[in-house]
């Protein structure tokens, strides 16, 4: 069986962007990831040892969201590399980071970079 664990729309108000205003007074940013793991084991013995746990994967990705960058592949790829360390057993990964109201769009609600694994 393929098992996946997914959280979505994680809320981060954060520094990033190329325009210095973006630095200074920051906007808000939503995160998603899905991660393709086995986890049967959990599936029958109903353990936290035998899965990953979602808040640790939040953790990770506050941690990053938490540092500035000026562009939000940077973003995507230091929280895709921090997840592959901390998290041995995931066999492949998806990473979502999107910034509400991106400047220089026009009336666009959110803009984003999707990472994937092969």
């Amino acid at each position: 069986m393929k098992s996946f664990i997914q959280i979505d729309n994680m809320r981060f108000y954060a520094y990033h962007g190329v325009m210095p205003q973006e630095q200074k007074v920051g906007n808000q940013f939503s995160v998603s990831v899905l991660i393709e793991a086995d986890i049967e084991l959990a599936t029958q013995n109903d353990s936290l040892d035998d899965t990953i746990s979602y808040a640790d994967v939040a953790e990770v990705v506050s941690s990053e969201m938490s540092v500035p960058s000026l562009l939000l592949e940077h973003v995507a790829g230091r929280i895709y590399r921090a997840l592959m360390a901390r998290f041995q057993s995931i066999s492949s990964l998806e990473v979502s980071v999107y910034k509400y109201n991106p400047p220089g769009c026009g009336e666009t609600e959110r803009a984003g970079v999707v990472l994937k694994s092969h």
